[in-house]
């Protein structure tokens, strides 16, 4: 059974991880019958951001790794303790909270870092050739850590983050919310997913495929 790791990167798509794109991960790896490792940083957001009005919560604070366990209903590791050797792939939702608090993309003026031990077991698993798989806005890291490479990814057709994916080195490919761009020699796999004003059924589409992309070059 191929074990493919999920890196969250909280619970809400203002502050963390997309749930739309996370459930509709987690459902094409179900249907798919691959086994599942769940993660997220043990680090605090940058900020909470109320979902209901779209303005930061004064005064708040959560967990990463604590919000994310809401998707995982519990079942969630710390990143840090994950060995790249232990998964045959992985793949990263979108949300702003891989700009956020995987890395500080969302906040930064394009000379932007990712969390130290998000970044090891990504890198880990580019050493090892095993496939990532990068939704939503997650492409930039892929960008930022692999942009010396030259990776492709996809990140639909937003200009300015076409502007920043580029600044790293990286080859932007325009992909329709529906559609994949595989990386084969990188083994990256990306789609547009929510960087569209779409309709969920339109997301899972591009997921169950960059799911079955993933897996096949697992």
């Amino acid at each position: 059974m191929t074990k493919v790791g999920v890196l969250l990167s909280g619970c809400g798509v203002f502050d963390g991880a997309e749930i739309h794109e996370s459930v509709l991960t987690l459902l094409s790896l179900d249907r798919a019958g691959a086994s599942v490792v769940l993660c997220a940083p043990n680090v605090a957001q940058l900020h909470v951001v109320n979902h209901l009005t779209g303005k930061p919560a004064e005064g708040e604070s959560r967990n990463v790794l604590v919000e994310a366990a809401r998707i995982a209903r519990g079942v969630i590791e710390d990143v840090s303790t994950i060995d790249a050797r232990e998964l045959d792939a992985l793949i990263l939702p979108g949300g702003f909270g891989a700009a956020k608090n995987l890395s500080n993309f969302a906040v930064s003026d394009g000379n932007f870092t990712v969390n130290a031990d998000a970044a090891k077991l990504i890198r880990g698993m580019r050493a090892l050739e095993r496939p990532i798989g990068f939704i939503c806005i997650a492409p930039v890291i892929a960008a930022k850590l692999f942009g010396a490479e030259k990776v492709e990814v996809t990140v639909g057709n937003d200009a300015g983050t076409v502007a920043a994916i580029t600044q790293c080195g990286a080859r932007h490919f325009e992909c329709a919310v529906t559609d994949i761009h595989i990386d084969p020699v990188r083994k990256v796999v990306s789609t547009p997913a929510y960087m569209y004003d779409t309709r969920i059924s339109e997301v899972a589409v591009g997921i169950d495929k960059l799911v079955r992309a993933v897996l096949d070059l697992a």
